[in-house]
């Protein structure tokens, strides 16, 4: 088959690497060849960071009109190339079908959304106690952002990594995952082709490690935007904190879903199959703790058993399949690690553990300790733990004494119980009777403490990308 080689995404057109040097692309179904991408280094980052300031200084001066037509012209090319984009996802990655067209649904109304930001940068007026004098603030741009994007949401995040900074006439220089150069190529492409003008958006193909911190530590670069590993997210923030640099993280967690005594329990396991096993697990507001009252423990346990172990997992391109390939070897071999260091440690196997080729079933775990790593770290596969709560004053202390929550989510019927969780989890997003994975382009979402900083979203985005100017007026 055709391995197409991936260059970086320059000025409006295409670069290989000046060291020549290419890293494969890996097919996750069988680690297969399937492109070969440029691997960027510190003088390809900077070509980028360059072309990325030399295109702000006429790109901020776009109307809001133009920048609201580019992006919507992104989301109709994107919904006509729709095919194009659920087999890269399909391929590159090992999405579900499913999953893929989710992402192509949620990637247009991000890009439709964020149009809309164009007109939304808004400006005051204050009553100055000079008298004769106007008082007024305007919002601008606030100069070349970067953004660092996971494998595992591609099109999503690379949809709202660069349509926000660009829909209030910011460049846009994208270090995408090194899993994902095809995806990141075609939206690049996307954006060409919807007429943004060259050098607005830059893609430095490579590897994070060698590379990102050349790209955050550019002088021009004002903001950052960051999606990944906490351990990696630390380091960028520590990074921009000290060279004075605006950062947005989203880092994942271990997101309890807590099922209460009087919730509805076809409900509840329903959110906790999709919640936990949507792609593989490998989602970082996926469900990898299920807190379920005693008075329901065995009925919702017996049935979660065996609705996990009747999910699909035939072709990706079949509807019905949910659980595919674990991205890459390293990925497999956490999930490995994770589970038997739980056996060991004397936690029970109730489904699952078991690897056909790159996949491994849907796998739900009893007697979780916070000793185990299965606990305290991101697992990022179809690996749910089930605990027990005496009550809903001992779920609640079992779901906060997570080790970092970016989701949740809560059963009941109780309105008044569904208000205290609601209020008292130590998380930024709860959601009440439906599953831990939920994303609209308005909200502000995103998670504090070890599972981000900052907030993606419309409003928040409007305060992330753009910077105050203060003017006053003497008649």
């Amino acid at each position: 088959m055709n391995q197409p080689t991936i260059d970086h995404w320059i000025g409006g057109t295409h670069h290989a690497s000046q060291s020549d040097r290419t890293f494969q692309s890996l097919d996750p179904e069988d680690d297969s060849v399937i492109a070969r991408a440029a691997r960027g280094d510190a003088r390809d980052v900077a070509l980028a960071v360059d072309s990325a300031a030399a295109a702000f200084a006429a790109f901020r001066e776009t109307s809001p009109s133009q920048r609201e037509s580019i992006l919507l012209r992104a989301a109709e090319l994107l919904q006509q190339r729709s095919a194009e984009f659920r087999d890269l996802l399909i391929r590159e990655i090992g999405s579900p079908v499913a999953k893929a067209m989710m992402e192509i649904g949620i990637a247009t109304r991000v890009l439709k959304a964020n149009a809309a930001m164009a007109r939304r940068m808004t400006g005051r007026t204050y009553k100055s106690d000079v008298p004769g004098r106007w008082s007024l603030g305007f919002r601008k741009p606030i100069g070349v952002v970067a953004s660092i994007t996971p494998f595992n949401v591609p099109l999503v995040k690379g949809i709202k990594h660069s349509s926000m900074p660009l829909a209030t006439g910011n460049t846009v220089v994208w270090l995408p995952s090194e899993q994902t150069p095809q995806i990141a190529d075609a939206i690049a492409r996307l954006y060409h082709d919807a007429g943004l003008p060259a050098g607005a958006l830059n893609v430095v193909q490579g590897r994070g490690a060698e590379i990102g911190d050349d790209l955050v530590s550019a002088a021009p670069i004002r903001a950052v935007s960051f999606t990944g590993s906490a351990a990696v997210g630390r380091h960028v923030q520590s990074l921009c904190g000290s060279l004075g640099k605006r950062a947005t993280l989203e880092l994942g967690g271990k997101n309890p879903l807590i099922v209460l005594a009087d919730a509805d329990l076809d409900a509840a396991v329903g959110a906790a199959v999709r919640g936990g096993f949507i792609y593989q697990g490998q989602i970082c507001m996926a469900s990898s703790r299920v807190i379920v009252d005693q008075s329901l423990a065995d009925a919702f346990t017996a049935r979660f058993v065996a609705a996990a172990q009747a999910l699909g997992r035939g072709d990706l391109t079949d509807p019905t399949t949910m659980i595919g390939p674990i991205i890459s070897a390293k990925a497999r071999q956490r999930i490995r690690d994770h589970l038997a260091d739980a056996v060991d440690g004397g936690a029970r196997i109730l489904c699952g553990n078991s690897w056909t080729g790159n996949r491994v079933n849907p796998t739900i775990v009893s007697g979780v300790t916070s000793a185990m790593k299965l606990f305290r770290e991101e697992t990022f596969g179809p690996v749910v733990s089930v605990e027990t709560a005496n009550d809903r004053h001992h779920a609640l202390e079992l779901a906060n004494a997570s080790p970092g929550m970016l989701s949740a989510a809560v059963f009941t019927n109780d309105l008044d119980a569904a208000m205290i969780f609601a209020d008292s989890l130590d998380t930024a997003m709860v959601h009440v009777n439906d599953m831990t994975i939920q994303q609209e382009p308005e909200v502000p979402f995103g998670g504090d403490g070890p599972a981000g900083f900052g907030r993606e979203g419309m409003e928040t985005g409007i305060e992330d990308f753009t910077t105050w100017k203060w003017v006053t007026l003497r008649r």
